[in-house]
């Protein structure tokens, strides 16, 4: 490892992106879910009011 220490370098680095990249897109797609089902739900539970009335 000592001969390719710039290739080592260079493929820590890029796994730890590719993670952090990963990481950040699962969280910011679960709170957009969150947000669509949120709607969705509020969206409904208005359809049913109007229609009761």
């Amino acid at each position: 490892m000592t001969e390719h220490w710039f290739w080592f370098g260079i493929t820590v680095l890029v796994v730890a992106w590719y993670s952090t990249i990963t990481v950040w897109i699962a969280i910011r797609g679960a709170a957009d879910i969150r947000e669509m089902v949120a709607n969705l739900d509020a969206e409904q539970a208005s359809e049913k009011v109007d229609e009761s009335e």
